[in-house]
């Protein structure tokens, strides 16, 4: 598998930014994650608005248009020549003053980074992962959004650090009402009474756009799904958990703070999930 990295339009195999960047310096960025399926970018076009919102949530202007941005993630698939790949756009605020001021950043960097899609062995799918509530807390909307996709991660470094130490592959976060909110980069599904459950917007989640198809899957199948606001005690009383994302795509949790969740296998909502999803990424053009 081959990577390969644009920066600015130059395709190169290594790529460096300064130092003075304030995406280095201060996480002044946004980015998008984004994979291709039959050698294709998945929901490219979702990708792209929620980039440019995530922009104008930082007050940061991309140069380009999304029509350039297209056309430059397809060089950059053209050079890396993978069967599937793993594609991450970054704009940062640019060089400048080592000030958190951002006016002395005048040029934004475009970054497109193409490698090979990261392998999650099939085990993990097939038995599921565990997870653990942790302490820290999930950003407010009122600090830094979370619906904003900025590089600023280290409150869910934080909370992936703490997880581990108990034992777990990842950890769920609450707000500071205690609120059920996500995974540190994944949506939180979880089935209660049959329903399928998932934090509300204004919990303070970044809305995957894995999870926005998830939502639009279950209304078209007739799952029984609601959006809503739980405390974390709820999760303990889940029939089944699942994580969605771009490169997890649909993963079964089967256990949780050390103890089983339902029969500790990925059960049937979650199964029927991870099929119908499947089958959609099977019919993009």
């Amino acid at each position: 598998m081959t990577t390969k990295i644009n920066i600015n339009g130059d395709i190169q195999d290594e790529a460096f930014i300064s130092i003075l960047d304030h995406g280095f310096l201060f996480g002044d960025s946004i980015y998008e994650v984004i994979c291709t399926s039959q050698g294709k970018p998945c929901f490219l076009n979702e990708h792209l608005n929620r980039l440019y919102a995530s922009a104008s949530g930082i007050s940061l202007e991309i140069p380009n248009t999304s029509k350039e941005i297209k056309e430059q993630i397809q060089n950059t698939l053209n050079s890396a020549e993978n069967d599937e790949s793993y594609i991450r756009i970054i704009v940062t605020r640019g060089i400048g003053e080592v000030d958190i001021d951002p006016s002395s950043c005048l040029n934004p960097n475009i970054i497109i980074f193409v490698k090979g899609i990261p392998q999650i062995p099939a085990e993990s799918y097939r038995k599921g992962v565990s997870i653990a509530l942790v302490s820290i807390k999930r950003n407010s909307a009122d600090s830094l959004n979370p619906a904003v996709k900025t590089g600023n991660y280290l409150n869910n470094v934080l909370a992936r650090i703490e997880a581990q130490k108990m034992g777990a592959e990842d950890a769920i976060m609450v707000n500071s009402l205690g609120q059920l909110t996500e995974g540190t980069t994944s949506n939180l599904f979880f089935v209660k009474g049959g329903r399928l459950l998932t934090p509300v917007k204004e919990c303070g989640i970044l809305s995957g756009i894995t999870r926005e198809k998830i939502i639009q899957i279950a209304h078209k199948n007739g799952i029984t799904l609601e959006e809503g606001k739980w405390s974390s005690e709820e999760l303990f009383n889940a029939e089944e958990i699942f994580l969605s994302g771009t490169v997890k795509k649909i993963m079964p949790v089967t256990v949780l703070d050390n103890r089983p969740v339902g029969k500790g296998i990925p059960g049937p909502i979650t199964q029927k999930i991870m099929k119908l999803y499947s089958e959609l990424l099977d019919s993009l053009d």
